[in-house]
């Protein structure tokens, strides 16, 4: 049963997301939420107002009758991209909000609580579906807050840890394995059974070649291989878009290292720390992971194959968000859900017979079909139960402040023999 059908149950998951969203944010200074460190990320109290905004906007004003705005001019400032919902403040300067404070925006989200819950009851099922979403939607938000919070602590010289670091060595991984997968045509996409966000549908037949995908992501040992192959300085690697990046931006490693006397660290949000080999590499771009495959005698498995080998894991299972703390990829994981988001191949564009829906939510995915890549799976950032196998994630190839990695991929012949190169 899907838990939009039944009130009392949407009422404690509500609770439950919101919850949750508050916790993370609890260590952070008005300060601390205040800030923008670049013009992908958004300051944290943005997010604790934006998505209280869309619960307000889409359920409270639209469908409960004597509602009234908290406040009618916030929603110029924490409406995102919504045109239909009409002007806003530009994504770059979201960071110049200063006022209202940190514990004013909490205000805000109690009395949306407040409303809410109060009405849910008398909803219809289809607003309750919008309920749904709108958990759905914190909870992406709640790994863009930890994602955005790193990035912001980690433009301080004296890197501040955010929560203490746990300890937790961890133990040399076996040689990668390979899936074996014959080919043919399998089925992807979700069935409709349960929640879903609208681009991971309509299920639908596709055809796979054969190919053989790795039984585990690649990790920060074998990464500095590639760095110490020369990896960052070989053309030949690169895609032409992803040299000119490397060579624009001064890349030498992933996001957050820093090697000091011939090793190397990496920032988290419990501080720096030596880099785990390991554990699975983390914040890289697509770049960074096609050179990687390419440099491995591999490729990157496309969205259909990795969906397909996915679908009889848990989604629910591996090293994903469950409280604050020291969230980051650990060791050991052989799961395809948590750790890292895995960048594949496959451009983000529409399945066949995919519909925008009406009104200002059909802009919620739709309109982002361009240029971007998917990514699969899910991190130690998204909250547990958030994750599917259908999901689609996605990004632009440059873009690595998410907890993103790679699995690696390779074509095979119809024997199950690797493909020559």
């Amino acid at each position: 049963m899907n838990v939009s059908q039944d009130p009392v149950a949407l009422a404690r998951h509500y609770r439950a997301v919101r919850a949750l969203t508050e916790q993370l944010a609890a260590p952070l200074s008005d300060a601390d939420a205040t800030i923008q460190s670049m013009p992908d990320a958004s300051p944290a109290k943005w997010h604790l107002a934006h998505t209280t905004w869309f619960f307000e906007t889409f359920v409270l004003r639209d469908h409960v009758a004597d509602y009234r705005p908290y406040r009618a001019e916030w929603p110029f400032l924490f409406n995102s991209y919504y045109e239909a919902e009409g002007q806003r403040m530009m994504r770059a300067a979201r960071g110049m909000l200063s006022r209202p404070s940190l514990p004013e925006i909490q205000a805000y989200r109690h009395a949306v609580d407040e409303a809410l819950l109060a009405a849910i009851g008398d909803l219809p099922p289809d607003v309750l579906a919008l309920v749904e979403l709108g958990c759905h939607h914190e909870q992406q938000h709640q790994e863009l807050l930890l994602t955005d919070i790193l990035h912001a602590f980690a433009q301080n010289p004296l890197e501040w840890a955010i929560w203490p670091h746990a300890e937790t060595p961890g133990t040399a991984p076996a040689p990668i394995g390979w899936i074996q997968n014959a080919g043919g045509i399998v089925e992807i996409g979700h069935d409709a059974q349960g929640f879903a966000f609208d681009c991971e549908g309509p299920r639908h037949q596709t055809m796979l070649a054969p190919h053989t995908l790795a039984d585990r992501r690649v990790t920060n040992g074998e990464w500095i291989e590639f760095i110490r192959d020369g990896g960052y300085r070989d053309p030949r690697l690169w895609l032409a878009d992803g040299w000119a990046w490397v060579q624009a931006q001064a890349i030498t490693a992933p996001l957050y290292w820093r090697e000091d006397d011939g090793a190397f660290s990496s920032f988290g949000l419990s501080g720096r720390h030596a880099v785990d080999p390991s554990a699975p590499v983390c914040h890289i771009s697509l770049y960074e992971a096609d050179a990687f495959a390419t440099w491995a005698g591999a490729r990157l498995p496309t969205e259909a194959e990795w969906e397909s080998a996915a679908a009889a894991h848990d989604p629910s299972g591996g090293n994903q968000l469950d409280a604050g703390g020291d969230i980051r990829p650990r060791a050991g994981g052989a799961s395809f859900f948590g750790d890292v988001w895995e960048w594949t191949g496959s451009a983000y564009r529409p399945y066949p017979g995919f519909r925008i829906a009406d009104g200002a939510i059909g802009e919620y995915n739709g309109k982002f079909m361009s240029s971007q890549f998917v990514l699969r799976g899910s991190s130690c950032a998204t909250p547990r139960g958030h994750a599917r196998a259908t999901y689609r994630n996605f990004f632009y190839p440059h873009q690595r402040w998410q907890f993103m990695g790679l699995r690696l991929a390779k074509d095979a012949t119809r024997d199950g023999g690797t493909a020559p190169a």
